[in-house]
């Protein structure tokens, strides 16, 4: 889908007060959500592949990314998960600083990574203010929706 036509709905769905907007075109699909006063967001999946959740996601015995049981990563912290599929970036580009390292105090709204998701650069900021305890991705890898990313204490 033309990034000028994604502009334009995520501006008609900001200008008209309404909550969601979903368009499938062809094999895209478009679903546009606007959550209180906060910006709209606009979500680009396609059609063809829907992104499946993990199926045992905190589950007892269920793996995390780093091999480690997910309810031990649970324990230590609140644990920041994926909102969708992409690829996982720590910094803003190749060979920059990463938004955050662990130790590092964060806030709520702080941006903390991006993932790149149908040529679109989401960055996905801290739900929660705390310590940055671990970082579960390595960058350049992709991840799923409901993944944990970090861990913040």
């Amino acid at each position: 889908m033309d990034l000028r036509k994604l502009k334009k709905l995520i501006d008609l769905v900001e200008q008209s007060g309404i909550a969601e907007l979903e368009i499938t075109e062809g094999e895209e699909k478009v679903r546009i959500t606007r959550s209180g006063s906060a910006p709209a967001q606009a979500v680009v999946t396609p059609v063809a592949a829907p992104a499946a959740a993990p199926a045992a996601t905190g589950a007892p015995g269920a793996a995390s990314v780093n091999g480690e049981p997910a309810a031990t990563a649970q324990s230590e912290g609140h644990v920041l998960k994926s909102p969708m599929v992409g690829t996982f970036y720590r910094s803003p580009t190749p060979g920059a600083k990463a938004f955050v390292e662990v130790g590092q105090t964060v806030n709520v709204g702080d941006t903390v990574c991006i993932i790149e998701a149908m040529k679109l650069l989401n960055e996905i900021e801290a739900d929660q203010s705390g310590v940055v305890k671990k970082v579960l991705v390595e960058n350049g890898q992709p991840v799923e929706y409901g993944q944990p990313l970090f861990i913040i204490g």
